[in-house]
Formats: structure tokens, sequence, C-alpha cells
């Protein structure tokens, strides 16, 4: 339980009343036996692609991923074409979600036009139609630029949402990481402004989030199951390692362990981030940076923390429902209450089953992971979002 307040049940566990009305969405709950009901989960960091990239992924499909995932909320990154930098380039992306979004989409906004780093985008214009600023894929290298940045989104209440990358430190290096959060940590200091970092992969990073909380500061950051997972010496020269930030030194992985106990790292998120097969060949040198994650997270995270017993099944549910909801300003109901809601966003697991993680059984159009043929336990079997079914398994 979390603060006393339960977020999953066993399928045993639910009452008659609850069953009866999983059934009227279409959950055959007596076909579910010694399974897990959680909460449909949230993503807070996803690369839809659409539009102007569907070759690698769109709405669509990479909604229908998130469900085969048990998530029934996701953040869009904006790196997509048109930017979400206005009123009028925002309208193309959201039309598109309101028309096939599989679960609930929640676009970002530009912290730039165009993501250049060169402008504010019409951030006050756009806020209310978007989750939160951020240039994911870029850091924004000018101090004043991010200092007005962050002065204008805590004037519009909401939080910048930082890809922290030193453009003048080598990319691979921790440096390229931690030294942009440094600066970003100093201009909250001044601004005030509610900061939310991506993808913390350095100890160097994770030492610098603990501090400014330590200080009252307004920060937050994620990590990814691969930082949690993997480390250099784990990597291979194969495309489907190749990510932004890169995988760090197995000090790293430690850190950010470590910093997943004690509450340094708020949540985990996955950086969905769809390729074509060719632009993944080439190995390390020659790749696209970015791996999928929707349909594996769950399942590397339970295998990995939660059946050795380095994490809670209550502490995974808070590291991807409770606390990414709470910090972005989203409801977290109970699983009691999402029972009994006429349109329940929850989801139905497995976690007895085992089996290889095989690409091919995708949803999404991307196929690379690190996790390829990683034996795993956790299959979701169902998932409603707003008491319709939105992904049910079929075998």
């Amino acid at each position: 339980m979390i603060e006393n307040r339960r977020f999953y049940l066993r399928t045993d566990e639910i009452g008659d009343s609850a069953g009866a009305k999983l059934r009227a969405c279409g959950v055959d709950t007596f076909s579910f036996s010694d399974c897990y009901i959680l909460p449909g989960l949230t993503d807070v960091h996803v690369h839809l692609r659409e539009p102007g990239f569907l070759y690698k992924e769109t709405i669509a499909t990479g909604s229908m991923a998130a469900a085969a995932g048990g998530f029934t909320k996701i953040f869009a990154m904006p790196n997509v074409n048109p930017v979400p930098d206005s009123v009028k380039n925002l309208k193309v992306q959201t039309e598109a979600i309101a028309k096939d979004g599989r679960v609930r989409v929640y676009p970002y906004g530009a912290i730039t036009a165009g993501e250049k780093g060169e402008i504010l985008s019409d951030m006050e214009e756009i806020a209310k139609d978007v989750i939160a600023f951020t240039d994911d894929g870029r850091g924004v290298m000018s101090d004043d630029l991010m200092r007005m940045a962050m002065i204008q989104a805590k004037a519009i209440g909401k939080l910048i949402v930082a890809h922290c990358e030193d453009e003048s430190f080598p990319r691979e290096s921790s440096e390229a990481e931690w030294k942009q959060l440094e600066r970003d940590i100093q201009l909250v200091r001044e601004t005030g402004c509610g900061y939310h970092m991506c993808h913390v992969s350095t100890k160097e990073s994770v030492a610098l989030i603990r501090q400014a909380k330590a200080e009252g500061l307004d920060v937050s950051c994620e990590t990814a199951p691969h930082y949690l997972v993997l480390s250099r010496e784990t990597v291979e020269d194969d495309g489907r390692f190749k990510m932004n930030p890169p995988i760090k030194e197995e000090a790293d992985r430690q850190a950010l362990i470590e910093a997943i106990l004690d509450g340094t790292i708020d949540m985990i998120a996955t950086d969905h981030a769809p390729h074509s097969a060719d632009e993944k060949k080439g190995g390390m040198a020659k790749a696209a940076y970015g791996i999928v994650g929707l349909e594996t997270a769950v399942p590397v995270m339970y295998t990995s923390f939660v059946k050795t017993g380095i994490i809670t099944m209550d502490k995974l549910v808070e590291l991807m429902y409770v606390r990414p909801n709470e910090r972005f300003g989203l409801a977290a109901p109970t699983i009691e209450e999402l029972l009994r809601s006429n349109h329940p966003d929850i989801s139905i697991w497995d976690f007895n089953s085992a089996y290889e993680v095989n690409p091919d059984a995708f949803l999404t159009k991307g196929r690379s992971t690190p996790f390829e043929g990683m034996k795993v336990s956790g299959r979701c079997l169902a998932t409603l979002w707003g008491g319709r079914l939105a992904y049910e398994r079929k075998n």
C-alpha cells in the first residue's frame, strides 16, 4: 500500500459487483485466475512520431502498443513535424490524437520554436492544451533562453521538462548530461519554476537531483528500464542498444537503483522512440538513437526488480502510476475507486506467465529493443480505457 491506499488487487479479491461491472465492459473476469488488476499506467515520455514521421510510428500504432503494455495515459513528445510550438501546429497533432488515440494521449508543447533553441514558442497561447513544455531530443543550450522559458512556465503554471544535453561535451560522456542539469537547477533556484528531468542516466545527475530536493526545490526526474537493467559492459554493437542518453557504467546503474529506492527518482518512463528497420541498421556507429519500450516496461521491471525482491509491487505501481500522475497534476484514484467507476482505467496482468521478448509480436511499428530475447515474467491480458476494452490478449 502507498500511504495506506491500495493501488492493485488480485483477481480473487474483487467483489461480485466489481466483477459484474468489468464483465459489462467486456472483460471476462472468470477467465483470469491468479492475476493482478492494476490501474491503467502512465508514461510521461513517449515519441509517437505523428505528425510528420508516420513510417516510424503513428498515434494509432503507438497508442495500441501503450494499451498492450498496460498504459492508459501517455505523454507525446514534440519532436514531430510540425513541431507543436503554436496553436496552428498543435492543432494538427491534437486532431490526429482525437481521431486515432487508443488511450489518453497528452501532447507536450515545445519550449522553443521548431525546437531550434533560438526563440521561445507560443507558450502562453498553447498552455491550456499541453501537459508541459519540453524540447526533448535536444537540450536548450542558451542560459538566457532557458531562464526566460522557466519564468514563462511558472507564470502559466506548467512544468519545464528537460532533456539535459550540453552539446559542448561528447554525447557519450556523463558531463553532457549532468553539466546542463547543474545549470538548470541553478535557474530553478532563481526562478522558482517547477522542473522535471528526463531519462536520468548518471550518478552525478542523481546526486544533483538529491541535493536539489533536500534544498526544497520543485524538481523531479524519471529514468527508464534500460538504464536500470543495462550497463556499458552489457551493451552490444547493435542498433537496438543505441539510445540518447547512452547507457552508462555499472556504477551509474547502481546509483540509479539506489535513487529508485530512496525516492530521489520519482518515476519510470519508457522514452519509447521507434525508428524504421533501416534506420536502426549499421551498429552503434550508424544506427539512429532510440528504442521502443511501451510493451516491455512492466515485464522488464517486474522481472528484474519485483520478482527479485529489490522493490515491491506497491513501489512499481507508485513509480509507473501514482507519482507520474501526481507530478503532472492528474488524478491517481485507488484501485477500489477505479473499480467503482463506470469508466475505469485498469490493466489485468498475469505475472506467472514467462516468455522471451519477441519484437515481431509488438504492436508498435518499432522493433528495436535491447531486451530482445530476454526471459521475462508478466503479460498484460487486458486494458480498459474509460471503461472500454482498449486491448485484449488473444492467445
